[in-house]
């Protein structure tokens, strides 16, 4: 009896596009509620997006392997009485937009600029207005300062033109090191081919050679995701870090004293993590101008503590699954939540909404050996930590009879913050403070 649009959902704060992996199913075929229709991925997780009713499949306006913008349609669903179309929509750029209540021809496909025989530039040209820009290309727009006008001059690799986060992203590359740009003219002119300059500067940058003895492998769908995510991370927060170092001997020493007796009560084993992430939670109780985020001249203090915790995936990705609201959870619940997400995220089994809405991240670069790292923040939070690994080291220690020198168990943690809202004085104290929070953990804490 009517249509309902099925739209891509948003997957976390900072995502703002997922690619199609597999349409499950196909035009014409029915659906229950909450039966999966499609499977989608992005930078953090691939996920199933189920049906919102009961019906049948009346278009698909997307393919597999599209990037979509969070929010748009990419299927429609007929419920029981309404005529189904025997075959899919091709795309849904190919709806013609709309001008003045007239339909105006969808635009062709653009093609690489050294093919292209003079033709007015319609869909990389001088904006008319109804090109797509989709959110995250204008926010990076913005943050970039590139006004419309220069906007609509890039050439766009994606569907009719648009330019996707790619291409902008490379656009400001280019820009920052001074090379040469190929600047598209308005729809009175053609594409000139590229230079031989930009070709070999292009060239060099990436340094790709088939010659000698090498092995060019492709990145994953996953590792480009992440990649763009770093890079824009780069491009968004002025990143500084500060170093600490921390005796947590009193930890070591009470970790494995109550491990045993923990697991046979709990049926959990206990790591440092959780331990850690107490500490970190009581900071930012101390600090909640930390436990920010930035839009705009705006800072958006959150009240809810949602700590992040990167995990290492069999594949060698890494993935951040969030503890929601940990400041309300003891050192046992912390440890459950932790092991929980923990395995989840290792047999890729973690729902879209256990990677969204963190607030902090904290890292442990010590399971890998590291003794100490500079992690890039996870947007849009301000700051990230990462612990590294515990170490015996001579130390000296203040004692009611002079100092001392013995052997502690040392670590170092260090705290990536964005300098636009955090400075030196907030992300330095905020760290010193964790840090003695581990250094005076009580030895004598009941389980």
């Amino acid at each position: 009896m009517a249509q309902v649009e099925l739209i891509m959902p948003k997957m976390g704060e900072s995502i703002m596009e997922a690619t199609i992996l597999k349409w499950v199913k196909n035009v014409g075929d029915s659906v229950e509620v909450d039966e999966p229709i499609l499977e989608i991925a992005t930078d953090k997780v691939d996920s199933e997006v189920p049906s919102p009713i009961s019906g049948t499949i009346a278009k698909i306006l997307f393919q597999e392997n599209d990037v979509v913008g969070i929010g748009k349609v990419i299927a429609i669903i007929a419920t029981e009485g309404e005529d189904i179309a025997p075959e899919a929509s091709p795309a849904v750029a190919t709806e013609a937009p709309s001008k003045n209540g007239q339909t105006t021809a969808p635009q062709p496909q653009p093609v690489a600029a050294v093919n292209i025989a003079p033709q007015p530039a319609v869909a990389v040209s001088k904006s008319n207005g109804t090109r797509f820009y989709s959110p995250l290309v204008r926010n990076i727009a913005q943050k970039e300062n590139i006004n419309q006008a220069e906007l609509d001059t890039i050439p766009g690799s994606g569907l009719n033109g648009r330019v996707t986060k790619k291409d902008i992203l490379a656009y400001v590359g280019s820009r920052g090191s001074g090379q040469p740009q190929v600047v598209v003219q308005t729809a009175t002119t053609t594409m000139a081919p590229p230079t031989p300059q930009v070709a070999t500067a292009s060239h060099s940058a990436n340094g790709a050679s088939a010659n000698g003895n090498v092995e060019i492998v492709e990145m994953g769908r996953m590792r480009k995701l992440i990649a763009d995510h770093m890079v824009m991370s780069k491009h968004t927060s002025p990143h500084v870090t500060s170093f600490i170092e921390a005796d947590v001997t009193d930890i070591v020493n009470w970790r494995n004293k109550i491990k045993k007796t923990f697991q046979e009560k709990y049926g959990e084993k206990i790591t440092f993590t959780p331990i850690f992430m107490e500490a970190v939670v009581k900071g930012l109780r101390d600090f909640p101008m930390v436990n920010v985020s930035v839009d705009g001249t705006n800072i958006i203090v959150k009240k809810d503590i949602n700590v992040g915790m990167a995990a290492a995936l069999p594949t060698g990705n890494l993935i951040v699954p969030v503890i929601k609201n940990a400041d309300h959870l003891n050192l046992v619940g912390l440890t459950k939540s932790v092991n929980d997400l923990a395995t989840r995220a290792r047999a890729n089994k973690l729902k879209p909404e256990e990677i969204q809405g963190g607030t902090f991240t904290l890292t442990n670069v010590g399971t890998f050996g590291n003794v100490m790292g500079t992690p890039i923040i996870n947007q849009p939070q301000v700051a990230i930590m990462a612990v590294g690994a515990i170490r015996k080291r001579p130390a000296v220690i203040e004692t009611e009879y002079g100092d001392v020198i013995a052997i502690r168990h040392m670590m170092f943690l260090s705290l990536s913050y964005d300098h636009r809202v955090v400075d030196g004085f907030l992300g330095g104290s905020f760290l010193r403070r964790v840090g003695d929070y581990l250094e005076a953990f009580d030895v004598n804490t009941e389980i």
